[in-house]
């Protein structure tokens, strides 16, 4: 039986949905202002001069960008909550998940603090050998703070919430199962992304430049969907299929 101490499911699907938007917001600049992500293919000085033009708006952005998931985190604990006591699994996909958005909190935020330093050393200094260190550092920093962290343990981690989630509601038949579906598609397609990663340290690795946009972007249509099924949810019905 749903006890009081249970969260609602309107304020769960107020935050997928909430959540969502607010990522996409400062996505969307990011890719007006600063041709992400497609300047990351540019030769590093060109990344860090037009990064330190970008002043501090740019700075700005990506700090907005890092932050709006913490109502996705939220929202991963409160359905932890909602559903760990009908499906055994529930309560260790919810530490994943949420792990998987502090660890890409932490790779996005060295372009808060860590890439600004670097472009201004960069675009201010006229000696070789300082310009060359700080090409080299930010390779460094991206490798190990964008590709490791954010995109490949950040993303991994995501689909395996995905995947299981959706399998939780597949079993207690709480959503449509094109719901579900479409989870496992979107992951999916996000899962072909890691292939971009791979290519940064083994030549000629096959990729799909599309993976990781398009498994983004139908990941984040799918946490709208979530919420707002967990908005259509009424309360006998949650009683119901939550016990």
């Amino acid at each position: 039986m749903e006890t009081t101490s249970l969260p609602s499911n309107r304020l769960i699907g107020q935050l997928l949905i909430v959540g969502a938007v607010l990522v996409l917001i400062p996505y969307s600049i990011l890719t007006i202002i600063f041709d992400y992500p497609d300047i990351l293919r540019q030769d590093t000085g060109v990344v860090l001069a037009r990064f330190q033009a970008g002043g501090p708006a740019l700075i700005a952005t990506w700090w907005a960008f890092a932050i709006t998931g913490f109502p996705l985190l939220i929202a991963y604990v409160l359905i932890g909550q909602r559903l760990e006591t009908k499906v055994y699994f529930v309560r260790w996909v919810t530490l994943v998940g949420v792990v998987s958005g502090l660890v890409q909190m932490i790779g996005l935020l060295r372009w808060t603090f860590v890439v600004p330093v670097l472009a201004s050393t960069y675009v201010h200094t006229t000696d070789p050998a300082i310009r060359a260190a700080s090409v080299v550092a930010f390779q460094t920093i991206h490798q190990y703070g964008g590709v490791v962290l954010g995109e490949h343990l950040g993303q991994a981690l995501t689909i395996i919430w995905t995947v299981m989630l959706s399998r939780a509601f597949n079993q207690l038949s709480l959503f449509p199962r094109w719901v579900s579906w479409f989870g496992y598609v979107a992951s999916a397609v996000y899962g072909l992304a890691q292939g971009d990663l791979a290519a940064t340290v083994i030549p000629g690795f096959p990729v799909w430049d599309l993976a990781g946009l398009l498994g983004s972007t139908l990941w984040l249509i799918w946490l709208l969907l979530l919420g707002v099924q967990f908005l259509r949810l009424g309360p006998q019905k949650a009683i119901t299929a939550l016990g």
